[in-house]
């Protein structure tokens, strides 16, 4: 029985559902419809076309990656924090943010990121081009991270492995590290040491080390 009421939003969150577990060529108004129980119809009538239907969910999206909130005492730990968040919920959503790509909205998207990242450059004391080159970094580190990432979780399965290829003991010289690089990976960790030491360098060293 198909339900007598329904709203906008209900329909865009089941939308997103659909994109997020399947990818945008799953979501046509049959399945929608089907998984909210209602009829077509109705889809349109509260969305319009499938066009419109994704056009919406992008500017849904554009909107959800403009809730950036930083956290921390000092502008570097401010940084940090919004690299997380910027890595997280890109990593959340990414056949939502393919579709904001392909709609030519991705500068858009990052705008709010980029403005959180210039307060705090700023209350670092950069101006200008150095400022810019900061906030430039900053979220090309974030975004290639999260590309190589994606594409190590991708990959087939490797053999030999790294666990494989770093012996201890064909490593006399630093066992040490070739047993560190024998366990898996740690791509949190990974990203922080990365975007610390790019603040690091970037931002006055008083106000670079967070706490």
């Amino acid at each position: 029985m198909a339900r007598s009421t329904l709203t906008r939003a209900e329909v865009l969150d089941a939308a997103v559902l659909l994109v997020k577990r399947h990818g945008p060529a799953a979501l046509t108004m049959r399945k929608l419809a089907a998984e909210l129980g209602t009829a077509v119809t109705s889809i349109y009538w509260h969305v319009g076309n499938r066009e419109s239907l994704l056009d919406a969910l992008v500017e849904r999206t554009v909107e959800e990656m403009g809730a950036i909130r930083p956290a921390g005492r000092t502008p570097g730990a401010r940084i940090l924090s919004v690299a997380r968040i910027l890595r997280r919920e890109l990593r959340e959503r990414p056949h939502l943010i393919a579709m904001v790509h392909e709609r030519g909205l991705t500068e858009r998207m990052f705008l709010p990121a980029q403005q959180a990242l210039v307060h705090e450059v700023h209350a670092a004391g950069l101006r200008g081009a150095r400022a810019a080159d900061a906030v430039r970094v900053i979220q090309f580190q974030v975004i290639g991270f999260l590309l190589v990432e994606r594409n190590r979780e991708r990959s087939p399965a490797q053999s030999p492995a790294e666990s494989d290829l770093w012996d201890p003991a064909a490593a006399p010289r630093d066992p040490a590290l070739a047993r560190a690089l024998a366990r898996p990976a740690d791509p949190e960790r990974i990203f922080l040491i990365s975007v610390k030491s790019l603040v690091t360098a970037l931002l006055p060293e008083a106000a670079a080390t967070p706490r």
